[in-house]
């Protein structure tokens, strides 16, 4: 049988985590929850889990500090913010500090379960048919480890940046529309994902700025173009 996915949970909201704990379970999550930021911490430096799911506002280590913390020991491992403010400057900051989505309060527990679902799904998921390694530029990347290596320097990508770099390179060299984009990595197209978007775009820039050969345009009104100019390159 195959082993439940973990998932680490910090809320100290008594009500919504007695709610949510309750809801992921009957999906058949096993959940770990924690009131308290520094315990949240403690628990994932001491054990496995397969997402996390993060309130900001937390006593003591808030869920901005944890979701950098946990990074420092996992790149990868999916990061869900949940957060009463509405402000696009706190949504911002969230994905900045490399969380893969945010829901804000009060949320519908069917979106939420929807997104574990689509992230515990990408990361257990390894198709065949995937491409294994990408070269290009001064670069190669590993989709399947989220790893880029840039000569002897290797940066562990999240997973929604994995999966940005992987639809680019997939589509090197073409107009992307940026609904086409959201569509095809959030499942649907609307604001908040857009600047969701936009965030991690401007990571990948950052990444390749030092590469001449690449360069991810933006195209007003329209969306994408990641293009690299060295004609003898292919992928």
């Amino acid at each position: 049988m195959n082993q439940k996915p973990r998932i680490l949970y910090a809320e100290d909201d008594e009500t919504l985590a007695f709610l949510t704990v309750d809801n992921l379970l009957q999906h058949q999550y096993s959940v770990d929850h924690f009131a308290n930021g520094a315990l949240c911490l403690q628990a994932f430096q001491n054990s496995v889990y397969d997402l996390c799911i993060l309130d900001v506002m937390l006593p003591g280590l808030d869920g901005f500090a944890l979701a950098q913390e946990i990074r420092k020991v996992n790149q990868n491992i999916p990061i869900l913010f949940l957060s009463a403010k509405v402000m696009k400057e706190d949504r911002i900051k969230g994905l900045r500090l490399g969380a893969d989505d945010y829901l804000v309060k009060p949320f519908s527990i069917e979106e939420l379960v929807l997104k574990i679902e689509v992230f515990i799904n990408r990361s257990q998921k390894r198709p065949t048919a995937q491409k294994a390694q990408y070269h290009g530029g001064n670069f190669e990347f590993y989709p399947e480890q989220f790893m880029l290596r840039q000569g002897a320097e290797k940066t562990v990508l999240t997973q929604r940046e994995a999966e940005l770099l992987k639809y680019f390179l997939d589509h090197k060299n073409e107009v992307l529309k940026r609904d086409k984009i959201l569509t095809a990595l959030w499942g649907k197209d609307d604001y908040f994902l857009g600047r969701s978007l936009d965030v991690f775009v401007s990571r990948l820039r950052k990444l390749f700025a030092k590469d001449a050969t690449i360069k991810i345009e933006n195209l007003h009104g329209i969306g994408f173009k990641f293009v690299e100019d060295r004609s003898d390159a292919s992928l």
